[in-house]
């Protein structure tokens, strides 16, 4: 029995505007690491710490261009890895691949982490193992069958949670700035910090700011991708600089010593609104994590579904339900793989090992600009002004932040770089790429 020409079988459904993957994106990069690392922030650059926003968008903002640009060349699901293997050749767009998976896992399994971190704080059963591991069973299958069941559900239920996460932040926000207007308290003077790091600094308000490369993952199934992809990134970028950056000085002017706390906009909201304020916040801080899992159960899967439909991965990785029009098996062993690593492991290991691995991902991206600019000037719907050196620049940043990271997640890079190797010699030979 052969298998059906490609044309006969069922294909991903386009039902993302360019609003919903707007918000998509906007989900995608607020998980929790905004309610915590204001406090991180001003511990390692002082009053400085406002600034430490702005120079860290700006840094970031490099990468998310090479991103919008090279988005607006390509229709299909894949991200970072079709844009390399369009670009940069096979062997690179595997070794992508398995990084780009290896983030998105990681990351996820973190945010499922701290998700039973933060709920323990509600209902202290779930420190318990047996309860820990059984919440994190439910939450991810009930997120694997709302993607099963199709983009438009899962979309919605991402556009929810993006406003939903956004409703207790703006109300800080709102309150703070109310709260400076009407009281006129006295200006504190954030203590100056001993030795301040800079580059530091900028790896932690980098990722802050990072998970934009999950969102173009699932571009199969935007309606215009071409364009609402450049156009989701950039407000995106936008909106989220000003967020972060006023939260950070609503921070400052709240707390005598924002360096001192671990839940730095809990304390401040208890100022601005008082008990209901901190309690807010952290239910905030829950919603936000719930709402990042959700947009990467919609984002994810798409990787190994793009690798099969590039014959980069088994077939089977690539089949599309025929109603409901979802890559089901992919989605199915995303959810499996993501629970291991959530049981097995922990926040800290589980966030450092995804740090590392996506600056790999966002230097290859910012290759692929320069790679085809020099092929097809013309290709590409929005085109960012000296575009080859902004990723020249952009691998450089990349570049600079690895060398600060943990040496044993880099040893992890290493063994994944490997096994993407003997993956490419396997597929090179049993099954040689049509299209090169």
């Amino acid at each position: 029995m052969t298998d059906p020409p490609r044309d006969a079988l069922p294909t991903l459904a386009r039902v993302m505007g360019r609003w919903t993957v707007t918000l998509l994106v906007i989900n995608a990069i607020i998980g929790s690491g905004i309610f915590g690392l204001p406090s991180v922030v001003a511990r390692l650059v002082g009053p400085a710490s406002p600034w430490a926003w702005i120079v860290g968008a700006a840094g970031n903002a490099v990468i998310v261009l090479c991103f919008a640009e090279v988005a607006s060349r390509f229709t299909a699901a894949g991200g970072a890895y079709l844009y390399a293997r369009e670009s940069l050749g096979r062997l690179a767009a595997i070794q992508v691949g398995w990084l780009s998976y290896l983030t998105r896992l990681s990351a996820v399994a973190a945010g499922a982490n701290l998700f039973t971190d933060n709920l323990a704080e509600f209902f202290p059963a779930v420190e318990r193992e047996a309860v820990r591991v059984t919440v994190l069973t439910v939450m991810l299958a009930l997120f694997a069958l709302v993607n099963y069941r199709g983009a438009r559900g899962s979309a919605r239920l991402s556009n929810f949670f993006t406003v939903s996460k956004l409703l207790p932040l703006g109300a800080f926000v709102v309150a703070g700035i109310v709260f400076l207007v009407v009281r006129h308290p006295a200006p504190t003077a954030v203590p100056a910090a001993a030795d301040p790091d800079w580059i530091q600094t900028l790896v932690l308000v980098m990722f802050a700011y990072g998970g934009f490369d999950n969102a173009v993952l699932a571009m199969g199934e935007a309606k215009n991708p071409r364009r609402d992809a450049p156009f989701a990134l950039g407000l995106a970028m936008l909106f989220m600089t000003v967020l972060y950056t006023v939260i950070q000085l609503l921070v400052n002017r709240a707390l005598p010593d924002p360096g001192a706390t671990d839940r730095p906009l809990a304390d401040a909201a208890r100022v601005f609104l008082g008990p209901a304020g901190g309690k807010l916040l952290a239910a905030g801080a829950v919603i936000s994590v719930i709402g990042f899992l959700v947009a990467n159960f919609l984002g994810a899967p798409r990787l190994t579904f793009a690798l099969s439909e590039h014959r980069d991965a088994p077939a089977w990785l690539g089949r599309i339900h025929p109603r409901f029009r979802t890559p089901y098996m992919s989605i199915l062993v995303f959810a499996f793989l993501v629970w291991g690593l959530a049981v097995i492991g922990n926040f800290q290991g589980n966030a450092t090992l995804s740090g590392v691995t996506r600056l790999f991902v966002y230097g290859s991206t910012c290759g692929a600009l320069i790679a085809l600019r020099r092929r097809d000037p013309a290709g590409a719907w929005f085109r960012v002004p000296g575009g080859p050196v902004l990723g020249a620049a952009g691998i450089a940043f990349c570049a600079l932040l690895a060398f600060r990271m943990d040496w044993s997640a880099l040893k992890v890079v290493a063994v994944v770089a490997g096994l993407a190797l003997v993956h490419w010699l396997i597929v090179r030979r049993a099954v040689p790429a049509p299209d090169g």
